[in-house]
């Protein structure tokens, strides 16, 4: 059969021929991810107070500004004030776009804007661009502007604040894939965040196993004290039998 009797051919005779069409091969399922997925935020805050010894919650202001749970490792990126010379369009978030763009499918940015809530970090662009990687979200110690149109694409960000300003004539990229500390935290690239409706909380990358086992533990008790609490109407002999709260 020539080449260009099986470019007219349709695809059903095709694969009665044998010709079976190319598939992608689905990215491996990172078992860690998949577990953190499965956990509450405030268990694996939990978790890392207790494995850790520090704390591993963003300060409380970090909110859904587009909601969703978000769970993956992450990928860092911080800008700093600057004079307006340096900080053109193509320098502002140089750090951010960098990341954005050489980003991984799951994982989640997060953006350091030092010293002001009052400038966006993400704007619409960015998280288009982010979204297109299949990034799992955004975290911002900073804030976020063109939220509308990120709350369309699906985008979960989460960020210390809202502002309509660019950083573009204000602030300048520093580096990516840094060290940084974000909302009271310390982040490593790699590091695995855990963002929802409570919160958000970065995990040690180097220690995310016994975190995770631990949180799978304190929601497991947690499932056990619902309806021990029901059944004797007393959140005291709960906390008593469980040593739990």
């Amino acid at each position: 059969m020539s080449r260009r009797t099986l470019l007219l051919l349709p695809a059903v005779l095709l694969a009665s021929y044998g010709f079976q069409a190319a598939r992608k091969t689905a990215a491996p399922i990172d078992p860690l991810i998949a577990g953190f997925h499965k956990t509450t935020v405030a268990s694996v805050a939990d978790a890392v107070d207790q494995v850790c010894n520090r704390r591993g919650f963003l300060s409380h202001d970090v909110r859904p500004f587009v909601a969703g749970k978000v769970v993956g490792r992450a990928r860092t990126s911080l800008v700093k004030p600057a004079a307006p010379e340096q900080a053109t369009p193509a320098l502002a978030v140089k750090s951010s776009v960098d990341m954005i763009d050489s980003a991984k499918q799951g994982e989640v940015g997060v953006i350091v804007v030092e010293g002001s809530l009052d400038v966006a970090g993400i704007g619409g662009l960015m998280a288009t661009a982010a979204k297109s990687r299949g990034m799992a979200g955004v975290v911002l110690d900073g804030s976020v502007r063109d939220i509308g149109e990120i709350r369309a694409m699906g985008l979960p960000i989460y960020a210390r604040g809202a502002s309509p300003a660019t950083a573009v004539s204000r602030f300048a990229a520093i580096a990516r894939d840094i060290e940084v500390t974000c909302a009271g935290v310390n982040i490593k690239p790699g590091d695995i965040i855990v963002a929802g409706e409570d919160g958000v909380v970065a995990v040690p990358q180097d220690q995310a196993m016994a975190v995770l086992k631990r949180a799978q533990e304190i929601d497991e008790r947690e499932t056990q004290m619902v309806p021990f609490i029901k059944q004797f109407r007393s959140l005291t002999k709960a906390i008593e039998k469980f040593n739990r709260i």
